[in-house]
């Protein structure tokens, strides 16, 4: 009774003072680049060692840029250009994951370790063009007529941005149901540099604006492209 009722009080000293019992586990926390999955859906890479912060699900090329900001109870809220959450982490290490499918948000398992996410290469001339067809042909198999992509003002140093800006734009023009697309007028678009990302819709012309100097943050997301779209 002695050897109990003096071990009790110690191993709650111990806890107070941030301590643990020896054969208590040390809960790990999350590697700075990790996967996750959800019990339903698709896996995806959150990588929190970028700056900002990156996430790319595993079936898409796409890389979402996501901005940090406080949330309540010390939570960390993850939104997309649009201002959409997209992720939530606690304090205590736990993350959800919101989707267009799942608003009110899902409960997500760290599965391991992954390598960072890369940015876009820069390529060649000939690739750009290669992937710019490439995005063309996706999107015109979509809307069922020809969408013709361009970049009249491509240069060495945005080549690579508009790349991926292509991509995500098809992905964007794919990811519309089928009353929208049917509804859209969409025969073109063209790819500018300017100061900020931006997308807009007018007369059948989809207007993409990149910023090199941002890196993959310098191109809107295809979530916000869809959303233009939308309207």
């Amino acid at each position: 009774m002695t050897s109990e009722a003096t071990a009790g009080p110690s191993r709650l000293g111990d806890l107070l003072r941030g301590g643990r019992h020896k054969n208590q586990q040390v809960e790990q926390p999350a590697p700075p680049v990790a996967i996750y999955a959800p019990d339903s859906g698709e896996a995806f890479i959150f990588d929190r060692a970028a700056s900002p912060p990156l996430m790319r699900f595993e079936s898409s090329p796409e890389i979402w840029v996501l901005q940090p900001e406080p949330g309540p109870r010390g939570d960390t809220i993850y939104r997309n250009d649009l201002g959409e959450p997209m992720l939530r982490a606690t304090r205590l290490g736990g993350l959800t994951l919101f989707t267009v499918e799942s608003p009110g948000g899902m409960a997500v398992a760290l599965q391991g370790e992954a390598p960072p996410i890369r940015p876009p290469a820069v390529m060649s001339p000939t690739a750009l063009f290669q992937r710019l067809a490439q995005a063309s042909a996706h999107a015109s198999h979509a809307m069922q007529r020809l969408v013709e992509f361009d970049a009249p003002d491509v240069t060495p140093d945005s080549a690579n941005l508009v790349a991926d800006a292509a991509m995500v734009t098809a992905e964007a023009i794919v990811a519309l149901d089928k009353k929208t697309r049917e509804g859209l007028k969409l025969n073109r678009v063209v790819f500018l540099v300017g100061h900020a990302p931006a997308a807009k819709y007018l007369d059948g012309v989809l207007q993409v604006t990149v910023t090199p100097t941002r890196g993959v943050a310098g191109r809107p997301s295809s979530r916000r492209i869809e959303v233009v779209m939308n309207r």
